[in-house]
């Protein structure tokens, strides 16, 4: 199966490197790597440019986006910067951050899970945080989930979802389209990719609505946006955000904004959502 490779990077010149040489290091070797330079001002591109010199299926596209770390639409505006220079030979179509250690058998054994499975629409395993010199679980979401910071995709499943939403929210709307599409989520525990700078260290400080907007916009309705942001307020120990999201909802509620999903899509998730939380409540 031929693997392409995005990674979106923004000022990742103490990371980048490291990324880079896990992926081209790896057991199983994607057919291409494509870094997104997204209006860096460190030393990223000349450092990309060294592993260019060295690995021919290595490339980089430099391009120009808003300074604001936004969540969500900044990354995947800059992912598709990478993608539409990319044609259609691929069968795993993969969305990294630049800043991830990647373990020497990471596309290997996820390749054989999208081979094992032919309904696997997606595969990832699970990003690790350093805290006191050991590596733990950045225990954000639950463990059927993949992070954003490393989704590969069967080509199938990524055409049928429609690709990528540049909007917070968008690593949780594409398994839901997934899973409206019968396709399945597969996560891997036994690999650990570590994370070397935590998520949303360097959001800007509007960012904070962005989340409960992400709810609205998913055609969650109130209940579910309520739990759902008293569980992740909860698992970052910051239950302040809960405000800020349920905030974040009624102002997107307010000024109408457009939904990310169809109707009936909304309503597949609405019922996927309630059945996840009456199945941990039982």
């Amino acid at each position: 199966m031929n693997i392409y490779i995005v990674i979106p990077a923004h000022n990742e010149e103490r990371f980048i490197s490291k990324t880079l040489t896990s992926l081209v290091s790896q057991t199983k070797l994607p057919k291409r790597i494509v870094v997104v330079n997204d209006n860096s001002t460190d030393d990223t591109q000349s450092i990309v440019n060294t592993f260019i010199k060295k690995y021919d299926f290595v490339s980089l596209l430099n391009t120009d986006s808003s300074e604001e770390h936004m969540p969500g639409s900044k990354v995947i505006n800059a992912f598709y910067h990478g993608y539409k220079t990319l044609n259609s030979d691929y069968d795993i179509i993969c969305k990294f951050d630049a800043d991830l250690i990647f373990p020497e058998n990471y596309l290997e054994k996820i390749t054989n899970h999208f081979e094992q499975n032919p309904i696997t629409g997606m595969v990832g395993g699970f990003c690790y945080i350093k805290k006191d010199n050991d590596w733990t679980l950045e225990n954000l979401t639950n463990k059927d989930h993949i992070r954003g910071a490393l989704k590969a995709y069967r080509k199938g499943c990524f055409e049928d979802i429609n690709g990528l939403k540049p909007s917070m929210g968008w690593d949780t709307i594409d398994e839901l389209l997934a899973q409206y599409h019968n396709w399945a989520i597969k996560t891997d525990e036994s690999l650990h990719v570590k994370h070397l700078k935590p998520t949303g260290n360097t959001y800007n400080s509007k960012a904070k609505y962005k989340q409960g907007e992400a709810f609205y916009r998913m055609r969650y309705g109130f209940w579910i946006t309520m739990i759902a942001s008293i569980k992740l307020a909860l698992l970052k120990k910051r239950p302040q955000l809960i405000t800020d999201y349920l905030a974040g909802f009624f102002k997107a509620k307010r000024k109408k904004q457009p939904f990310l999903v169809s109707k009936d899509e909304g309503i597949f998730i609405r019922k996927l959502r309630w059945r996840k939380i009456k199945e941990k409540l039982l």
